[in-house]
Formats: C-alpha cells, sequence, structure tokens
C-alpha cells in the first residue's frame, strides 16, 4: 500500500518492512513472495517474512541484499513469468563476455518461454536448474554469478508452481495467458460493459441477461476484467 523509499536499522524483518511500514498488499491480497536486492536478487516465500534484513541472512536464504531494492508480489502474480521477467532482463543487461553468461541467460530465457506459453517438457525443470548452477559457478562477474538467482529461489519456493505449468497446463497466478481461460460467472448482471469493450468481439449476451465468452475467439487481453464492475469474471 505504502510505496517509495525507506530507511530502517539492518535487522529489521521483511514483515515489519512489507506489513508495519509497507502497510500490507494493496487491496487486501495475500502476500505471496518479496524479490529484494534488485533484478539477480531471489524471491522469498511467505515462511521467510520473519528473516531479518541483513547481508548474510538473506543470501543464505537465496537472495541479496543488492540494491536494497524490494518488489512485493500477491497471489495474483506468476513466479515463473516473474523468474522470466528478471532473467529477459539480466540477458539485456549482460556484456557478453563469458560463454556461461551469454548463452546460459538465453537458455534460461527460451526454456521459461516455453514453460509460460504452455508447452514445458518433463525435463525442464532439472535443465533450469543445471543451467543456473552452472551461472553461479562459471560466469566471471558478479552480475552473472547472481543472474541465477530469479531461477534458483523461485525452483526452491515455487516448484509446485511450475509444474502446475508443465504438467496441468495451468497457471496458477493467471498470468500467462496461454494457460488461462476467461468466463463469465453468475455475478453478471448484463450490463453489456464487457462486451463493449471486448476488442474482438468474443464477448455475447443480452442486457440484463448474463454474458457468455466465446474461449475460441478471446485473446485473454484483460479487458473485460478490467471494466467489469461486479467481479463477475472469472479468470482460471
Amino acid at each position: 500500500n505504502n510505496t517509495g523509499l525507506i530507511e530502517v536499522p539492518m535487522g529489521m524483518t521483511l514483515r515489519q518492512i512489507i506489513f508495519d511500514i509497507g502497510g500490507g498488499i494493496i487491496g487486501g491480497k495475500k502476500f505471496k513472495a518479496v524479490q529484494t536486492g534488485g533484478p539477480s536478487g531471489g524471491c522469498l516465500p511467505e515462511s521467510k517474512l520473519d528473516l531479518p534484513v541483513d547481508f548474510d541472512t538473506l543470501t543464505e536464504a537465496g537472495s541479496m541484499m543488492g540494491s536494497g531494492g524490494m518488489i512485493v508480489m500477491d497471489e495474483r502474480n506468476c513466479m515463473v513469468d516473474v523468474a522470466r521477467y528478471f532473467i529477459n532482463f539480466l540477458m539485456m543487461e549482460s556484456c557478453g563476455k563469458c560463454v556461461p553468461c551469454r548463452e546460459g541467460l538465453v537458455q534460461l530465457k527460451d526454456i521459461l518461454d516455453r514453460i509460460c506459453d504452455g508447452k514445458g517438457q518433463a525435463g525442464d525443470i532439472d535443465t533450469l536448474k543445471r543451467l543456473a548452477k552452472t551461472l553461479e559457478a562459471a560466469c566471471l562477474c558478479a552480475l552473472g554469478r547472481t543472474a541465477a538467482n530469479p531461477v534458483l529461489s523461485t525452483l526452491q519456493y515455487f516448484e509446485a508452481e511450475y509444474k502446475e505449468h508443465i504438467d496441468n497446463h495451468r497457471c496458477p497466478g493467471g498470468v500467462c495467458k496461454a494457460l488461462i481461460t476467461y468466463s463469465v460467472n453468475d455475478n453478471c448482471t448484463g450490463c453489456m460493459l464487457c462486451a463493449k469493450n471486448c476488442p474482438v468481439n468474443a464477448i455475447t449476451g443480452e442486457k440484463k441477461k448474463k454474458h457468455v465468452i466465446d474461449a475460441s475467439v478471446c485473446t485473454r487481453c484483460g479487458a473485460c476484467e478490467a471494466v467489469c464492475q461486479y467481479d463477475a469474471i472469472t479468470v482460471e
């Protein structure tokens, strides 16, 4: 709820920073993870909220102090997509001098892209771990050696989410477009606002009657969910 720059004493817990100073999650959503230390930091789950914020403790937990940045995530975030986002950023920042970083980040991103696109394979998790560990051990600079953190930490604490993507073709966070569907639930009042705002005319229905979304036409852009005033759009 409260964003911005804060100065706190070393050793204050993540919970104190996020909930006491930060005011908790917007809209009362459930806390899912916090990413600390900038793009090459790790993502820590709810079970780590009482960790004191200091260099050694964060590193031991799979993250880092880094630049002091902190990004808080709730149940609407997909941890596979989060890892992909940071790996893509780090790939663009890589100088390309050493092979493990230059090629390893590309391979990590390709696998994460495939998982988010619903094309994950049985061996992808093991491959991600092996590649990430190689970066951690073989890269020449700190950027390359810490670039594995987003992948390793999300695999350590949220491996079940990876498996949902690969085994069940489902994105628990409702983020990966290839793995989600939009439907209209019984809260619909037939106001027609969603239908009017759908860019591909995938929503049909009469005024004051429940509408229907044609999944074969829907592009999963989220416009209907954004304009609905009755929480009548279900994403799963």
